[in-house]
C-alpha cells in the first residue's frame, strides 16, 4: 500500500495543516472554485497516465445532446429558448471497476487524511463512496474536437484531476452564480448571454496533477473542445454526503453504456 504522502504533495499542499484548510475553505466559498497546483507527486502522476494509456482502449465513449440544465425539454417553450437551446457533449470513460487494484487513484480515493480534508473544505459532515462498482472513479479522455458543453451540475460539488493537458483547447471555462437552483431562479437571460456569447465566462487555470474543487449547481461550465493529437485525461473523484447512493442504471447505461 502507498503512503499518501508518496501520493501528494504535502510539502505545497499540508492538507492537515489548520491554516491551510481554513485558506483552502475560505477560496472555495468565495470564488466556487479551488485549484491546488501541484497536488500529485510527479511520480504518482506519470503512474496514473500510464495506467490512462494502457486502460484507453476499454473506454466507453459517448457523445449527447443536452440543454444547460441537464433536464429534458419544455414543450411550452420555443426550440431557441436558453431552457431548450441543445449543446453537445462527448467523451470517453474508463469505470471504477476499470481502475487498477493497486492504482495510486485508490489509495487517494480512501485516504481518511484526503476525506477529513474534503469534508472541512466542503463543509459536510462525511463522505462515501458510490454503492454501485462504477461510479466512484472515473477516468475521462477527450480526444480532438471533444469537449463538456455548458451545464450546471446537479450535485452540490465535484472534484477532479487534471492527468493530462492536450496540445491546445480543453479550457474549463465557467460563470459562477449564474443561477439560484435552490429558490428556482434559472436566470434564462443570463444562460441566453453566455450561449449568445454577449457574456464573457471566467478561465480556470488547471496543470497536470492539480486538484480542482468546484461548486458547479449554480455556476454553468464547459470544458473547450480538445485540440490536436494530445488526449485530454481527468480523474473525476465521486463521493456522496449519505451512504448507500448508487447512481442510477439509467444514468450508468448513458454515461458507461453498461450497468
Amino acid at each position: 500500500m502507498q503512503a499518501l504522502d508518496s501520493i501528494v504533495d504535502v510539502s505545497r499542499n499540508p492538507i492537515t495543516d489548520g491554516p491551510f484548510l481554513a485558506q483552502c475553505k475560505q477560496t472555495l466559498d468565495e470564488k466556487g472554485a479551488l485549484v491546488l497546483h501541484h497536488f500529485l507527486r510527479p511520480e504518482a502522476l506519470e503512474g496514473i497516465k500510464r495506467e490512462g494509456d494502457e486502460n484507453q482502449h476499454l473506454a466507453y465513449y459517448t457523445q449527447s445532446s443536452h440543454n444547460v440544465y441537464l433536464q429534458k425539454p419544455d414543450p411550452s417553450l420555443s426550440d431557441s429558448h436558453p431552457r431548450n437551446r441543445q449543446i453537445v457533449s462527448s467523451k470517453g470513460c474508463i469505470t471504477d471497476d476499470q481502475i487498477p487494484a493497486d492504482s495510486a487513484l485508490r489509495v487517494l480515493y480512501d485516504a481518511p487524511e484526503f476525506r477529513a480534508f474534503l469534508c472541512e473544505v466542503l463543509g459536510e459532515q462525511q463522505l462515501y463512496p458510490y454503492a454501485d462498482a462504477l461510479s466512484s472513479i472515473n477516468l475521462h479522455y477527450a480526444g480532438e474536437g471533444q469537449e463538456l458543453g455548458w451545464h450546471f451540475d446537479n450535485s452540490s460539488f465535484a472534484i477532479t484531476l487534471l492527468i493530462q493537458k492536450p496540445e491546445a483547447g480543453g479550457v474549463f471555462e465557467y460563470v459562477e452564480n449564474l443561477r439560484d437552483a435552490d429558490s428556482g431562479d434559472m436566470n434564462y437571460s443570463g444562460v441566453e448571454k453566455l450561449l449568445d456569447k454577449t457574456l464573457e465566462p471566467k478561465k480556470l487555470g488547471i496543470e497536470a496533477g492539480d486538484l480542482v474543487l468546484f461548486r458547479g449547481r449554480n455556476a454553468i461550465h464547459r470544458v473547450t473542445p480538445t485540440q490536436g493529437d494530445t488526449t485530454r485525461m481527468l480523474v473525476v473523484l465521486a463521493y456522496n454526503s449519505q451512504p448507500d447512493i448508487a447512481l442510477s442504471e439509467t444514468a450508468r447505461m448513458t454515461f458507461y453504456g453498461r450497468v
